[in-house]
């Protein structure tokens, strides 16, 4: 959206629109199908049995129904954050999560003429939410306050690719920092024990809280960064990369650094059982130091979003799961000692954030086989 504004493609800034939610639509009707047909044996294979199973499966029955209205509300968001407007998408999150709070327990508990829902009332609630968000996202396109416009167009291949080729992408770089977390915890799970296990996953769930950070900082870079490469100013999309990844560094790096320094202050939030505490210290002393890396490589994942450039940003991913993963098992194998597990996943940090802040630095987002070459705009059809 960012690119085609910013090159003056207006009739393909409008045409995603549309493009936008059908991809929405077809991959959230596909999860609909796959869990209300198949989520008795899904949940059964997460160690689901009896009443947690029909539990789940009453919440997931009623969520998954609604669940295009997830994909249809981010979906819109990410229109009208891609024409530069952060504030009204942070809004209507904002507003309805404050509306969620309430609801939630009155439909689940029941609240003076209405009825106790139970768990159904739980994924009532979380619907009532996205679909509320969806009109609102909607409306706030189609009452003209956006520079595109809503138009019926004939799908077009191009158009849909563009948004899936970044997308996949974007889907595969989460996979890989999930990856990581999930092996580490099982590297620590099989080496120490449950206690370990509990200090290292109340560290790194500050890992986590960094991402929506993070994504303050790199959803208005994408937008920014877009604009300018579809307009041809290469060198300032380049400087707006580099303003938004050294804010992320220095804003990670403090925090890192704090949680380094004292760590008893996070852990303590959660649990004082000493092996806990212990095992969430070593963490944190070792890796927090570097979380500024991290800051660093996932900006400049968002700013190579709005370039539509991905490769590094994943290439660097790989990497630091073969190195915290690999590096981490063989850390283990041959010292038994999980700090130097916690050393792999330090080492890992640096290079993905060394390796992402090269690769866009040096300009190879403007190399010419990658260099994203003006299609002639469509032309408004009704399909």
């Amino acid at each position: 959206m960012a690119r085609a504004l910013g090159a003056g493609r207006r009739q393909d800034a409008d045409a995603l629109i549309l493009h936008a939610v059908a991809i929405n639509i077809v991959v959230a009707l596909g999860f609909t199908t796959l869990f209300l047909f198949f989520g008795t044996p899904i949940y059964r294979m997460l160690g689901g049995r009896a009443g947690e199973l029909e539990a789940a499966l009453v919440y997931s029955n009623v969520v998954f129904a609604s669940v295009v209205f997830i994909w249809l509300m981010n979906g819109l968001a990410s229109v009208i954050r891609g024409t530069g407007n952060m504030l009204y998408p942070a809004l209507v999150t904002c507003v309805g999560v404050i509306v969620l709070i309430p609801i939630s327990p009155a439909l689940i508990f029941g609240f003076g003429p209405i009825p106790a829902m139970g768990i159904v009332g739980g994924g009532l609630a979380m619907a009532a939410y996205y679909v509320a968000g969806t009109l609102a996202m909607a409306w706030y396109i189609l009452a003209n306050r956006t520079p595109v416009r809503f138009r019926w167009v004939r799908l077009d291949w191009t158009l849909l690719a563009g948004i899936l080729r970044v997308g996949a992408l974007s889907a595969v770089n989460s996979i890989q920092s999930n990856a990581v977390i999930a092996g580490a915890t099982a590297l620590v799970a099989t080496s120490v024990g449950v206690s370990a296990v509990a200090g290292f996953g109340t560290g790194v769930r500050l890992e986590y809280l960094l991402v929506p950070l993070i994504f303050g900082i790199g959803a208005p870079m994408v937008a920014m960064i877009g604009t300018n490469i579809g307009a041809g100013r290469q060198d300032r999309a380049l400087s707006i990369a580099m303003a938004g990844a050294g804010i992320a560094f220095i804003v990670t790096e403090a925090l890192g650094l704090a949680a380094a320094l004292f760590p008893e202050v996070w852990l303590g939030l959660f649990s004082a059982e000493p092996d806990m505490i212990l095992a969430g210290t070593a963490y944190l002393r070792i890796v927090g130091p570097v979380y500024g890396f991290f800051g660093l490589g996932l900006s400049l994942y968002f700013a190579s979003q709005g370039a539509g450039k991905l490769f590094w940003p994943i290439t660097g991913g790989f990497l630091r799961v073969v190195i915290a993963l690999g590096g981490g098992w063989l850390a283990l194998k041959l010292t038994g000692s999980i700090e130097w597990l916690f050393v792999a996943l330090a080492v890992a940090l640096v290079v993905y954030g060394l390796i992402v802040f090269a690769a866009v630095r040096s300009g190879l987002w403007f190399r010419p086989l990658a260099i994203e070459r003006p299609r002639a705009a469509i032309s408004p059809t009704v399909s």
